[in-house]
């Protein structure tokens, strides 16, 4: 049992989150997905990554933003009324073809980025350097290949040729594999969302690490609204911490 502890603990990256997991594991087995413990860290990737250049370009593979009438929306694994909000709210979505077949998408949010997990929403402080990414796709014929690295690497440039210095985004401390790549990518940390969630009641503690305000929300509607700086405003923090 103690060696178990052990491992989960080395595997989570400290006792504090495998505590965690193990409350949100009991939960689950009470409650199924109506109750859990929801753990995220906030990150900031650079744009104009170095080490994006190391991504071969390939001939069959294209990259472009699509607008909403774009016939490969229809092949999207998301609810038409889900996509429909998501170009309503002025979102952008980069599509990936390979030799002409739909191999994924990634979607940027330019201002703000309402949860869709939880109750809460994400501001950019500086929305002229910072964007949020989410909903990251790839269709499974093609996970086995580079072809999430080259959608990314293609992203990366267009925006890195706006301005924009930072790509924001949400990772689930329980997801220890997804925390180890994104920090082969340089991310910095700039904040911690936990979230309780009971039935529709939730409970959330938002903390930025910019040292402005932390917030503590609880009950049945409403959430938290967090505004995220670009990491030049923020200490150096290790993801896991």
């Amino acid at each position: 049992m103690i060696a178990r502890w052990r491992a989960l603990a080395a595997e989570l990256g400290g006792a504090r989150v495998a505590a965690l997991y193990l409350v949100h594991r009991l939960l689950q087995r009470l409650a199924g997905s109506r109750a859990g413990v929801v753990p995220y860290v906030l990150v900031a990737q650079p744009v104009g990554n170095q080490a994006l250049k190391a991504v071969r370009p390939d001939p069959g593979t294209t990259v472009r933003r699509i607008d909403p009438n774009d016939p490969v929306v229809s092949r999207f694994p998301r609810p038409a009324a889900v996509i429909a909000q998501r170009f309503g709210a002025g979102h952008e979505c980069h599509v990936a073809w390979v030799k002409g077949v739909f191999a994924g998408y990634v979607w940027i949010a330019r201002s703000s980025y309402d949860e869709d997990e939880v109750r809460g929403r994400y501001v950019m402080a500086d929305p002229a350097s910072t964007v949020w990414d989410y909903d990251v796709y790839v269709e499974p014929a093609y996970r086995a290949t580079r072809t999430m690295a080259r959608l990314w690497a293609a992203v990366d440039a267009a925006l890195a040729a706006q301005g924009v210095r930072w790509s924001l985004s949400r990772i689930n401390r329980f997801n220890a594999a997804s925390l180890r790549s994104h920090a082969r990518l340089g991310i910095r940390t700039v904040g911690h969302v936990t979230v309780l969630k009971l039935g529709t009641w939730e409970a959330a503690w938002a903390r930025p690490l910019d040292g402005s305000q932390r917030q503590w929300t609880v009950g049945r509607s409403g959430g938290f609204v967090m505004a995220l700086h670009p990491p030049e405003t923020q200490p150096t923090r290790h993801p896991a911490g």
